[in-house]
């Protein structure tokens, strides 16, 4: 493993490490759970003509490369968004991401999610199965949106939740993992994809577990001394 430090749940007698780099690892199963990482979306935004460095997606492929071989998984779950727009599959986009698969050789499955619709068919190189939401799996359910499921608990992404700590212009803004008892959120694996949107907090009884640069800390959002809230962005 490496030397960032992981939050660890259990749910239904599964573990799950809460990783700073904005993915989940599922212990028993040996898998990778990463939401929202809208490739292409910075070739999205230069072909509207956005001026935006390049290398995002490099340095995107590169953390998620990393991971695998920091937890040895055994395969990789999307929940959802792996493409941001029709204009996201450029040529460059294509080539990089089927040169990282050809070094990162697990199995790799997406759970569509509201943006794939721009994707009819995947670039067959990338090697990624593509099913419908949701993915049962026992007593786990695999989707794109956050919904409860009766009897399952649910891994979601879609919000890309992050949480306030401070007051004023003494705050600070993460993203985080919001858990609530059937639940669960994950931020938006791309840094490119943010929560500034965010505008609706939620109810109690949540749990927020905010992404620093190496840890993830749970955070009280209803708390006083704090005076932190947890949003979920419309995006």
């Amino acid at each position: 493993m490496n030397a960032s430090s992981p939050t660890s749940l259990t749910i239904h007698d599964q573990t799950f490490q809460l990783l700073p780099e904005r993915a989940v690892y599922w212990v028993e199963q040996g898998a990778l759970l990463v939401a929202d990482l809208h490739w292409g979306k910075d070739a999205a935004f230069r072909a509207a003509g956005v001026a935006l460095p390049a290398g995002l997606l490099g340095e995107e492929l590169q953390r998620l490369e990393q991971l695998v071989g920091a937890w040895q998984a055994r395969e990789i779950l999307i929940l959802g968004d792996l493409i941001h727009a029709r204009t996201s599959l450029h040529p460059a986009v294509v080539d990089a991401v089927a040169a990282w698969r050809e070094r990162v050789t697990l199995p790799i499955t997406l759970i569509e999610g509201n943006h794939d619709r721009h994707a009819p068919q995947l670039p067959a190189a990338w090697r990624i199965a593509r099913v419908p939401p949701p993915l049962d799996r026992g007593t786990f359910r695999l989707a794109h949106y956050p919904e409860p499921s009766a009897g399952r608990f649910t891994w979601a992404g879609h919000v890309h939740p992050t949480v306030r700590v401070g007051r004023g212009r003494e705050s600070l803004r993460f993203p985080c993992f919001a858990i609530a008892e059937d639940v669960g959120v994950l931020p938006a694996f791309s840094a490119f994809t943010d929560g500034m949107a965010a505008n609706k907090t939620l109810p109690p009884g949540h749990r927020a577990f905010a992404i620093t640069a190496s840890n993830v800390v749970e955070v009280n959002p209803s708390s006083s001394a704090t005076r932190s809230k947890l949003r979920f962005s419309s995006r």
